[in-house]
């Protein structure tokens, strides 16, 4: 029995491992944009109905500006890699979001929302590029779709385990599945999702290069951010994102590699 359930999350893994035509790497993916989008939308749609849409202001426009250009960017880049089939099931949409929480999401298929909130952050159309070409990025990396698919890894490994324990004491099941339930997510779980961070910052400068902004813009957005909060925050191996320094760091030494990709692909006009 361990020896099948064991064959079977090996199986999953091979099976759920495709190419994200972004990046080229293989990517645990369980989850096809053909299942996701559906969802995606309709959640789109029911928090646009329970939220206030800031319609007709000067940041509404240019929350609509900024998610065109970022959206032209993307088309030219897959273009350039190959892959431009892969942006036809999206629908883009920019909505401006009355909530004072410093925030922005893009969801499976281009839907993307901006809080008011953060707009005291960005303050201008670069840093506004900045976030929209950040978020823009977790979704063209399918980051929402392999957090999905990781998660259901972890229940099977912990199903496997319990399993594999079930010819133990229940105080020894329970240290062994609480062992595994913090080491899964300080030593998996949480390393993913600081490494999407890390990837979307980096497609995200691309993309805002070849929208036309100067990806040096990034690094004063990002230490705007790091003084909002002030310095603290979660230890970064305890956190789903990067520190604040590790960030800014990465952030100046992608850079050149935004721009030269730029000037490959050409930018918006």
């Amino acid at each position: 029995m361990k020896k099948y359930l064991f064959l079977g999350v090996l199986g999953a893994l091979v099976i759920a491992c495709a190419t994200n035509p972004i990046t080229g790497k293989q990517n645990l993916n369980f989850v096809s944009n053909s299942e996701l989008f559906p969802s995606s939308f309709q959640q789109y749609s029911q928090f646009l109905s329970e939220n206030k849409v800031i319609t007709g202001t000067s940041d509404a426009k240019l929350v609509e500006t900024v998610g065109y250009k970022i959206k032209l960017a993307a088309e030219k880049y897959l273009t350039y890699l190959g892959q431009s089939q892969y942006l036809k099931d999206y629908r883009w949409e920019y909505k401006l979001v009355d909530n004072k929480e410093v925030n922005a999401w893009c969801m499976p298929g281009g839907k993307i929302v901006v809080y008011s909130g953060i707009l005291p952050i960005t303050q201008n159309e670069a840093g506004l590029a900045t976030v929209m070409g950040h978020e823009v990025s977790h979704a063209l990396a399918n980051h929402g779709a392999q957090r999905m698919s990781a998660a259901q890894l972890q229940q099977i490994g912990g199903v496997a385990l319990d399993a594999a324990t079930s010819g133990k004491s229940e105080s020894t099941r329970q240290i062994f599945s609480q062992a595994y339930g913090l080491g899964s997510e300080v030593g998996v779980m949480l390393p993913f999702s600081r490494s999407n961070e890390s990837e979307a910052d980096k497609i995200g400068l691309t993309l805002m290069a070849i929208a036309g902004y100067n990806p040096d813009d990034a690094i004063a957005f990002w230490t705007r951010m790091s003084s909002k909060s002030g310095g603290a925050g979660t230890p970064e191996f305890m956190s789903t994102h990067p520190s604040d320094a590790t960030r800014i760091a990465n952030i100046k030494s992608l850079i050149p590699e935004a721009r030269a990709t730029a000037l490959k692909v050409g930018t918006i006009k």
